[in-house]
This record gives structure tokens, sequence and C-alpha cells, in this order.
């Protein structure tokens, strides 16, 4: 959808969803940087080892991406972990821990993308939430708590660089076929996809799609928004 290459940083990049917007955005052409723990990234990206919880960190992965492939221009912070239990149950160590990688990795990622966006004056940022942010799951406070937060982070960035064509949306997946899902058990699968309008899981690339709709030219009129690639789950939450 974007016509020119752009310089494109992915954290979370190493496999699931964020493997698949990173193998969408290759197929397109653009130069990507694929953040992860492990430093993986899929065949034609610059895979990078990175800890998003960590400032210094993440900028050493943006100064790596810069220095291969010029100042990022879309920058899609999809880093996240999970540490479901119920609240009665759940640790300080559990919820700092989910926080510190979902919102305030996110909030790192974008803090040192806003700095070329606003120079280039122009940018994307794209946060990859979750249906579960304001749907709401049992056992996941946490988790909840850290994905609603990132469309507070995502409405206020657009009132702070709207003015200088820097969009800031969060794309939010319902249940998605990963590894993450691939673990549970039969009849719970069974249980979501019940709920589901759509009547099936989405699938890695869906969510894909959507990420590089909101990263290209064409959406440059699209801000604070919350795109939801869930079946018809949410519906509007």
């Amino acid at each position: 959808m974007t016509q020119s290459p752009r310089s494109i940083l992915v954290t979370g990049g190493a496999r699931g969803i964020g493997r698949a917007i990173v193998e969408e955005f290759l197929a397109q052409g653009h130069k990507v940087a694929a953040a992860s723990t492990s430093g993986k990234a899929p065949e034609g990206a610059l895979g990078i080892a990175c800890d998003v919880a960590d400032a210094a960190s993440v900028d050493a992965a943006f100064k790596a991406a810069e220095e291969a492939h010029g100042p990022v221009e879309v920058a899609v912070a999809n880093a996240g972990i999970t540490k479901d239990t119920l609240i009665l149950r759940m640790s300080e160590a559990d919820f700092d821990a989910v926080l510190d990688v979902n919102l305030k990795g996110a909030f790192n990622v974008a803090k040192r993308a806003s700095k070329s966006m606003l120079r280039a004056r122009h940018g994307r940022i794209i946060f990859i939430g979750s249906v579960v942010g304001l749907y709401g799951s049992p056992g996941q406070v946490n988790y909840a708590a850290s994905k609603s937060g990132l469309v507070g982070i995502a409405r206020s960035l657009t009132r702070e660089l709207g003015g200088r064509n820097i969009t800031a949306n969060v794309v939010a997946p319902g249940f998605i076929d990963t590894e993450m899902t691939a673990v549970l058990p039969e009849d719970t699968v069974a249980g979501y996809k019940a709920a589901i309008p759509a009547g099936r899981l989405g699938g890695p690339a869906e969510v894909a799609a959507a990420v590089a709709f909101l990263a290209s030219d064409a959406a440059g009129y699209i801000s604070g928004a919350v795109l939801p690639v869930d079946g018809g789950l949410g519906m509007g939450h």
C-alpha cells in the first residue's frame, strides 16, 4: 500500500503475530528490523536482540535499525507476555512483569520512535493491543490493564504529535491461531469459537494486513483509532 520503501522496526518480531507483521512488510518491499529477546528474525529482516522493558536496550535497537536502514519511519510495538491467574493468586511480580513489557515497553518504543519521526515530520506508531484490553478476561487483570493502557497512550500521542504528520493507532487482535493458542485444550478453543461471530480463530496474516494498512500512506488521516481484528468478538468494546 505504501509506495516508497520505509524503514520499519517491529518488536516481538521473531514469532507469532510479530513474525507475520515482519513478513508482510518484507513482502511489500520495506526495510524491516525485527527486535526480540532472542534476536531471531524472518529471512530478509535485520534481527536485533532487545528487552523492550529496558529503555537503553530499546535505544540500542533503534540505533542498529537506523544504521542499517535509516531513521525508523514505522514503529510497531508488538512485544508482549502473559502471566495469567486470578487476582487473589496474582503476585505483584506477575503484575509488574506484564506491565513492564506490554505497557512500559510500548512507551519506551513510542518515545524513542517519536524522536526521528518529529525530525522527519512523518511517522506511524502502531501498538498491538488485544480484544481483552476493553472486553476483559478472567485471570488476565494484568494483561487487560496493559493492553487497555495502549489506547490511552495512542490517543495521547495523537494529540501530542498529530500536527507533525505522525499517527498512533492500536490494532486489537482477538483469538489468533499462533503457538500460544496451539497449546490450549480443544474444549477451550471450541468455547472461543462459539463466542466469536466469525466462528473461527483469526490468522496472524490477517492481523499483519491491518497493521500494514495503518502504516500505509492511505491511512494518514487515521489516528487514535482502535482497529479490532477479532471476528466480531469485541463489537466495539
